[in-house]
């Protein structure tokens, strides 16, 4: 399979410090791939690697199946989207779009027809004559969207883009450029720090740590489906109990405290009785009831219970130490049950939706 960017056990060092650690991924043709992670975990410089802004110390870039690591950066076909947009400010939207195509020399009515093609793309055709400073933010991230666009490039990257931008506003730039990427067809590298955004926006995700990736997969996969601590932990919020291995048979069953069993789903790993584990459980998928209608139920006791508009959101004490945070849904019917701080309450989960882990 012919790939939009490969990249082949990539390495990037800087002294002893390896900001890039042996790296391969595979990035296809028209996707909208996510690069997330926290800060210093190598993403930013995954980036300016594949720009051609770094040197690899070690491995290989393929751009649709040609190594481009010797490649400087202006020949590449590939554009990148900063956060901190970097537009002229003395010059006019469209002179701002149509900056790259001049430096090519390009016939004028060329010129004119690409930057009125790339500003309707990102619909700000009709503040071709504005000045940046008479723009939004969000205004003018779609301009510096235009500019790059407007060279065709094979690859666009995007490098937090939407970071300087208020929630509401970002929020709502995340769905125009999941919009606009499915329109022109371009591929997207996206790098972002944000969880939701990644989940939201991606086709695939691969979450960075300590310059490696630590999983590729879809939002629902890496959310769903951790395949360790680190990434349950860093997507969304996430109860860990830690346990030991009692039994596997067909779910697996971690003693937790001396009086306390509960069951996972089982680990794609191989593990063996006695193992110490870690169970993960998301807060939204776990009910409390006032009565035990389950025999998978664990009892336990209120210890807060906060409303926070579209939920409750409650910790109970299971067992001596252990807690667990439960995200139970309001419906606004105002039949819903509630339970306050000391309300004893039976815990239940769906076998699958507890994820077995052993980092």
């Amino acid at each position: 399979m012919l790939y939009a960017v490969e990249l082949v056990n990539l390495s990037k060092a800087y002294g002893s410090f390896r900001a890039v650690d042996n790296v391969s991924l595979q990035i296809k043709e028209g996707e909208f791939f996510s690069i997330l992670g926290p800060s210093g975990c190598g993403k930013t410089t995954t980036l300016r690697l594949i720009a051609g802004f770094e040197t690899p110390t070690s491995g290989e870039i393929y751009l649709q199946g040609q190594p481009i690591s010797g490649v400087p950066a202006f020949q590449r076909p590939i554009n990148t989207v900063f956060q901190n947009y970097a537009l002229f400010p003395h010059m006019t939207v469209a002179q701002n779009v149509a900056f790259g195509l001049e430096m090519q020399r390009l016939p004028r009515k060329e010129i004119e027809h690409r930057v009125r093609e790339a500003l309707e793309m990102v619909r700000m055709a009709d503040r071709a004559h504005s000045r940046p400073y008479q723009l939004s933010g969000g205004q003018q991230q779609r301009v510096a969207l235009a500019r790059a666009l407007v060279n065709r490039p094979s690859v666009l990257l995007l490098d937090e883009p939407l970071g300087a931008l208020d929630l509401k506003l970002r929020k709502a730039m995340q769905f125009e450029l999941k919009q606009i990427q499915q329109e022109v067809g371009i591929t997207f590298i996206y790098v972002t720090h944000d969880q939701e955004e990644a989940l939201t926006m991606s086709d695939r995700i691969a979450v960075m740590g300590h310059g490696q990736v630590v999983q590729c997969a879809t939002p629902e996969e890496i959310y769903e489906r951790p395949q360790s601590r680190y990434v349950a932990d860093f997507i969304g919020e996430t109860n860990f109990l830690e346990g030991t291995l009692i039994s596997l048979n067909g779910a697996a069953e971690v003693q937790l405290e001396p009086s306390l069993r509960i069951k996972a789903a089982p680990s794609e790993r191989s593990l063996a009785e006695g193992a110490t584990v870690t169970v993960a459980i998301r807060p939204e998928k776990i009910a409390l009831s006032a009565t035990n209608g389950d025999p998978n139920a664990v009892r336990g006791t209120v210890r807060d219970a906060v409303y926070i508009g579209t939920d409750m959101r409650y910790v109970v004490q299971v067992g001596e130490r252990a807690q667990l945070v439960a995200r139970v849904q309001n419906f606004g019917t105002g039949r819903e049950q509630r339970f306050r701080r000391g309300d004893a309450v039976y815990v239940t989960w769906a076998t699958e939706n507890a994820r077995l882990l052993v980092d």
